[in-house]
């Protein structure tokens, strides 16, 4: 029996984000101690560049779609070969344009106007 009965998500483009943010909160943790606004600079663009290269990564297929995947792709090492085509309901999918068929703009036009009704009794 495997010791991993769940999908936990563990990705190469999840790992990758961790460690970079990682350095990058460090970065900036130190900058705040030292009072240095060029530390707390480079830890915030540090930070920013780790979304960046998760993101990346899970568009080019190393990251997770939403949602649970088949028991086969649960190792960490497993491409997602879905990701080309982009995940339904992935914010990160839509932001790069993937994600399924968009859905038009739908025309409102203003409700015909009738005639008023007749204010006579009918009888």
């Amino acid at each position: 029996m495997s010791a991993h009965q769940y999908d936990e998500g563990h990705t190469v483009a999840g790992w990758t984000g961790v460690g970079i943010a990682t350095v990058g909160t460090s970065v900036l943790g130190l900058g705040v101690c030292r009072v240095s606004g060029a530390l707390i600079a480079v830890g915030l663009v540090i930070t920013a560049a780790a979304a960046l290269v998760t993101w990346a990564l899970h568009l080019t297929g190393w990251g997770k779609p939403p949602g649970r995947r088949p028991r086969e792709q649960w190792g960490m090492r497993v491409r997602d070969t879905g990701a080309r085509q982009g995940h339904p309901g992935c914010v990160g999918c839509r932001m790069a344009g993937r994600g399924g068929p968009r859905t038009r703009a739908v025309e409102v036009r203003p409700a015909a106007t009738a005639e008023p009704a007749s204010m006579e009794s009918v009888g």
